[in-house]
């Protein structure tokens, strides 16, 4: 009976213990974001035009609302086209970023059916019946729009003028 108390008394001292220590962790403990959150990642970006680089900087982003001239307000954070389950950083929301910070331009139209911007212009340069802005990531042309890809810090994304 002894034994079987004193197993119970050692329990509770260290559950009482781990409960002590749980309450002493500061409030301000950093915790990693959860997979798929929005939370705020460092890309690199290129903007380069027919005629050279019109943009390269680091830029903080997350995902967020766009507004352009020609498309008007809407979400740009990776939930676009059901693409993700919660908000994400995503390569047009890094350029109009970038474009706010660093006062350029850029204008896109907005395609419901796709829920998704097609850029149209970035600095005064425009895509033409031959030529358009394509977005890569990491070197690799994304598979869907701008606001439905998925950024992870340190991705090198670039808008790049192509022709066809």
């Amino acid at each position: 009976m002894r034994s079987a108390q004193l197993r119970v008394r050692r329990s509770l001292v260290a559950a009482v213990a781990a409960g002590l220590a749980l309450t002493a962790t500061p409030a301000t403990a950093h915790t990693p974001p959860a997979p798929g959150t929005n939370a705020p990642v460092k890309v690199t970006l290129k903007v380069q035009g027919p005629d050279g680089v019109l943009f390269q900087g680091k830029v903080r982003t997350r995902g967020h609302d766009v507004t352009t001239a020609t498309g008007g307000t809407h979400r740009c954070d990776g939930t676009n086209n059901g693409a993700h389950p919660s908000a994400v950083p995503t390569p047009t929301a890094a350029l109009d970023d970038a474009a706010r910070k660093h006062r350029f331009t850029w204008d896109g139209a907005y395609y419901p059916a796709f829920d998704d911007y097609f850029v149209q212009t970035i600095k005064n340069v425009s895509g033409t019946a031959t030529a358009y802005w394509n977005i890569s990531v990491n070197g690799t042309p994304t598979p869907v729009g701008g606001c439905q890809f998925k950024l992870a810090a340190g991705d090198q994304v670039a808008f790049t003028w192509t022709t066809f």
